[in-house]
């Protein structure tokens, strides 16, 4: 087996806080088994033993380890921000959005669409562009 290039060292602290996460069970199960891990490799366990008690993978371990010895404890547990396109509307603009919807409909109209609302986005200069569909999912999101 190849040496550890990563060697997990948890003061006393972060092993009762793991721990404590652990008996609570009101995390989320990848954070629970981040925390597995992180215990099982402090305590000296090689990746094979690892992988094989909690049947998750080689790079899993590895990139685990990893990031808890150059980022920390809390860094290894938590997910990193998702990659992904920053959304259109501020919450301020989503609330105004939603007030418009319940205000009377212009002049012409019986009632705001979701077209009608989308068009009122880019006049208002929120966007450059918004489509219906993101109307309707930010109209469905509200209770």
């Amino acid at each position: 087996m190849p040496a550890i290039k990563y060697r997990v060292a948890l003061t006393d602290e972060e092993v009762d806080t793991l721990e404590a996460l652990l008996r609570k069970g009101k995390s989320a199960a990848r954070q629970q088994t981040r925390a597995r891990i992180l215990l099982k490799a402090a305590a000296g366990c090689q990746d094979a033993a690892i992988i094989e008690a909690l049947g998750v993978s080689a790079t899993m371990v590895g990139h685990l380890r990893q990031r808890c010895v150059e980022e920390g404890v809390a860094a290894a547990l938590h997910d990193r921000p998702r990659p992904g396109k920053a959304p259109k509307l501020t919450d301020k603009h989503c609330a105004q959005v939603i007030a418009t919807a319940c205000t009377p409909a212009p002049t012409g109209h019986d009632h705001w669409t979701r077209r009608l609302l989308a068009d009122q986005v880019v006049q208002l200069e929120y966007a450059d562009t918004f489509r219906h569909e993101s109307i309707r999912r930010l109209l469905k999101k509200t209770p």
